[in-house]
């Protein structure tokens, strides 16, 4: 009799578990994969882009300061986003908020990912010009 319920029980969660994993979105680890591709794509443009206008115009080391320093803005700023996502995924919304939720901070991620490193090169461009 134990056995029959404890089966029975077994079967129960490993039936929940499966209907979680096959029709709930993890929203949290798409948000982190999101973060790392983001910060892998802004750190190459970083590197490639922004180093080599900086090397083409012979200015001083302010802009690798500079470099530096969005590099060390933009970690804690994809690890905040992370954390919101564990928190927002664990709220119990609806998926479809959740869904409209994550489309509008994947937009505003991606936007700072790869508009930084332009809006980097335009002040230091307006900076060479002023001095």
């Amino acid at each position: 009799m134990v056995a029959a319920a404890s089966r029975k029980s077994v079967a129960k969660h490993r039936g929940d578990r499966e209907l979680r994993s096959s029709s709930a979105v993890q929203w949290e680890k798409k948000m982190s994969n999101n973060c790392a591709s983001a910060l892998l794509v802004y750190t190459l443009m970083q590197i490639f882009f922004v180093l080599s206008f900086i090397q083409t115009k012979g200015m001083s080391i302010a802009p690798y300061f500079g470099l530096v320093l969005l590099v060390v803005v933009i970690v804690p700023f994809c690890r905040k986003y992370e954390k919101r996502w564990q928190n927002v995924a664990q709220s119990g919304l609806s998926d479809q908020s959740l869904a409209a939720r994550f489309r509008k901070d994947q937009v505003t991620l991606w936007i700072l990912a790869l508009g930084l490193p332009f809006v980097f090169v335009a002040i230091i461009k307006l900076i060479g010009t002023i001095f």
